[in-house]
């Protein structure tokens, strides 16, 4: 009802007749006549009665009613539905701006940002040093996780994690089950690496959390980190990927060295890796 109060007639297409309307927005008959059900269903809708209600005629009723990403979502949990997933609105398109600074506020720890199918966005320098994140290279953290030859060669623990993050692409997956997005990454992994094909025919499913890394770094040395993923309700597209030195194995201080100006030198001519 509160919804249906905010939409005037002109708003919605329908001539406001140039008479004072005692309905504050809509009438319940100007909705249901828009949204192409029945008067008395539109209204035992809004009284909450048990009555069948279907996600298309809810998308029917939120299309009339404007309702944004998240009010759809509120309407299909009020009627009993799965939700659809929630889209990004509008102005919230430019809140990468404000991650960027998240991630270089994260310095020196490494930290990157990746979208729903695990493309690379937005990496800071810790990230680049560390994982070898660099431009000229696959900007998939799945593919380059199977197919990236320096950041094989510094994972140390890669054998015992690999299972670990083809369940974690497979639970995102997951999300959007008819998305040929997903199905464009996983047949170019499939081509690319025979291990992530083995890995991927196993079914298994993990939700994306923490996992620990152990990466040998040719100037730095052996890095113990706390790989975690985090959402932003705003922008369900994308995860923020934050990396934590374990306590009590140095990995801070030696991360702290490895973004100065001496560790940065180093890095550039390293002895292997």
């Amino acid at each position: 009802m509160s919804r249906r109060a905010r939409i005037t007639p002109t708003e919605a297409g329908l001539p406001d007749g140039g008479a004072r309307r005692r309905t504050p927005g809509l009438r319940r008959e100007e909705v249901a006549v828009l949204a192409g059900v029945g008067v008395s269903w539109y209204q035992w809708l809004e009284q909450g009665r048990d009555i069948t209600v279907s996600g298309q005629v809810l998308d029917s009723v939120g299309r009339v009613l404007k309702l944004t990403s998240a009010e759809r979502r509120h309407l299909y949990a009020l009627a009993g539905l799965n939700p659809p997933a929630l889209e990004v609105a509008p102005g919230d398109q430019d809140m990468c701006d404000g991650l960027r600074r998240l991630i270089e506020a994260w310095m020196p720890f490494p930290a990157h940002i990746m979208d729903v199918y695990w493309n690379t966005v937005l990496y800071n320098d810790a990230a680049s040093l560390v994982f070898g994140l660099r431009p000229d290279t696959v900007q998939n953290c799945l593919i380059a996780f199977f197919t990236d030859p320096l950041y094989r060669a510094r994972a140390t623990r890669w054998e015992e994690i690999a299972g670990q993050v083809v369940a974690q692409f497979r639970a995102a997956c997951s999300e959007r089950p008819h998305d040929d997005g997903f199905r464009a990454v996983i047949e170019e992994a499939r081509a690319l690496s025979p291990e992530f094909a083995e890995l991927w025919e196993r079914g298994d499913v993990r939700p994306g959390g923490q996992t620990k890394k152990e990466i040998e770094h040719p100037a730095a040395g052996t890095l113990f980190l706390e790989s975690t993923q985090l959402r932003v309700p705003a922008r369900p597209d994308l995860a923020i990927v934050l990396h934590t030195p374990l306590p009590g194995t140095g990995t801070a201080e030696k991360l702290e060295w490895l973004t100065s100006p001496e560790g940065r030198r180093a890095a550039m001519f390293p002895v292997a890796g």
